[in-house]
């Protein structure tokens, strides 16, 4: 089992143990992010840094606030 650490901008995003490792220009699926690798990195014999780029969060705007009063 290898130990594979993916990163986006220097922030942990996930950690797992893999049978394979993942390869540069693959995309792939995180918490329900779409992103791609970028870098791949060994760090020990069984210890590897992925740097990954994630797609962006689109926020819901909160529905507009009703300023009319409410009839009673």
């Amino acid at each position: 089992m290898i130990a594979i650490h993916y990163f986006e901008k220097n922030t942990s995003v996930l950690s797992q143990c893999l049978q394979r490792i993942p390869e540069v220009d693959e995309s792939i699926r995180i918490k329900g992010r779409n992103g791609k690798v970028i870098n791949v990195i060994q760090i020990e014999e069984n210890k590897y840094h992925v740097h990954v780029i994630l797609e962006k969060l689109i926020k819901k705007e909160l529905l507009l606030k009703d300023d009319k009063k409410k009839r009673r």
